[in-house]
């Protein structure tokens, strides 16, 4: 009886150590495991996928001439704040959407030395990055994204480049414009190459905006 009663406090405190590494101490958790897409769906299944995994690391691979598709969470989110670091090559062409919606966009564009409306960590064609935060091609840079109603903040390697935005438009190759409704994270796969890797997310309480309640 004694090893039958040890044998479940065992299994308890594995439990509890497995559920503690679903979430860290600020309540992120992640939505990429870091071993496969587990979680994750390409927005068209017919499409080419470009996606892959490996040593911890999300990677889209476009060629010259070629189309991927884009990735997107099985589930859908309303506030928030998202975590995620990114990699893109000079000249590369990506985009990281909250709720499916509304594009930050990723763009090797460290040679430019100015922010811009499609530029690096731009609210894709809607607004510019109120400071340059972009690092160049090859190294690793660190968003941080939070979205409650329609107001939107980014920090990009350390600067707030958009802080309260209200967005409430979709701004480009959204999933659809019902921007008072929860959606996904999608990463866009079509135009060019980009890797991510620990993609961590705190859902925030929700608070319908003025027009819902």
């Amino acid at each position: 009886m004694k090893n039958i009663v040890a044998a479940l406090s065992l299994v308890t405190i594995i439990a509890l150590g497995n559920s503690a590494l679903a979430a860290d101490a600020d309540g992120f958790r992640p939505l990429f495991n870091g071993k496969d897409l587990a979680g994750w769906h390409l927005r068209n299944p017919r499409g080419h996928n470009s996606w892959t995994v490996e040593n911890g690391v999300l990677k889209n691979t476009v060629n010259p001439g070629e189309h991927g598709t884009d990735l997107v969470t099985d589930s859908k989110f309303f506030n928030f704040t998202v975590k995620y670091d990114f990699m893109v090559p000079d000249g590369s062409n990506s985009g990281f959407y909250l709720r499916g919606r509304h594009e930050l966009q990723i763009f090797g564009d460290y040679e430019s030395g100015k922010p811009t409306k499609n530029g690096n960590g731009a609210i894709y064609n809607f607004k510019a990055p109120d400071v340059f935060a972009s690092k160049p091609g090859g190294e690793w840079q660190k968003a941080e994204a939070t979205i409650v109603g329609d107001r939107i903040t980014v920090v990009l390697n350390g600067k707030k480049i958009h802080d309260n935005v209200e967005c409430k438009v979709a701004t480009g190759s959204e999933i659809d414009r019902n921007i008072s409704e929860p959606g996904p994270i999608f990463l866009q796969g079509d135009h060019g190459t980009v890797s991510f890797r620990n993609i961590m997310i705190k859902e925030l309480p929700f608070e319908a905006p003025p027009r819902l309640r």
